[in-house]
């Protein structure tokens, strides 16, 4: 019989376990082995939780998108309502923020989004990702732009950090610092030409 109150711990344990196979091994060779052996449970608890690896990680990206949603928040609480450019580079901070950048969370994301193509459920996980992120870049652009060109500016800057999100992660690690910078510099090019 399981111990009270271990659900939550086991259900942390397994997704990040995936989040490390992930990173070792590559998802197509990452099993319900693989991760069951990196957690130190029995296989069985991973279909008896997340009723096997889909499961598994459909609950991991979901785990890392709860993480992005609280980086953001506490971000976005430090900064004035009305700053729209500390409102965007808290967009920013958070989508490059230390638990998202770590090697098995970028190889994590990357293997998330080519499952996102054929899997449903994680198609669906990454609309609302794409969404959240350009309602709140536009939300913060709408104070320092016309719409119409917050709407673009929102939709270049979003392409731009998954840009740089695809090729850091692909090159082996994101520097963050370059990030950060490269989108700054973006958020000054669009603010310069707010009258156009």
């Amino acid at each position: 019989m399981p111990k009270v109150g271990m659900q939550p711990v086991r259900r942390r344990q397994l997704i990040e376990a995936t989040l490390s196979s992930i990173d070792q091994h590559g998802l197509h060779n990452t099993t319900i082995v693989t991760i069951s052996r990196l957690a130190g449970v029995s296989s069985g608890i991973i279909s008896h939780y997340f009723g096997g690896k889909n499961g598994l990680l459909e609950a991991s990206m979901r785990h890392l998108l709860k993480e992005l949603g609280n980086a953001y928040q506490a971000r976005a609480a430090l900064v004035d309502r009305d700053d729209g450019q500390a409102r965007v580079m808290a967009v920013v901070d958070a989508n490059f923020d230390r638990v998202q950048t770590s090697p098995a969370a970028c190889k994590t994301w990357l293997a998330f989004w080519a499952e996102a193509m054929h899997q449903p459920e994680l198609a669906r996980l990454q609309r609302v990702n794409a969404k959240r992120l350009l309602s709140h870049l536009r939300g913060a652009l709408r104070t320092l732009l016309p719409a119409p060109r917050a709407q673009l500016a929102a939709q270049g800057l979003a392409a731009l950090i998954d840009g740089i999100w695809l090729r850091g992660a692909l090159e082996g690690g994101i520097d963050t610092a370059q990030a950060k910078a490269l989108c700054r510099d973006y958020l000054q090019q669009q603010l310069r030409y707010k009258d156009s």
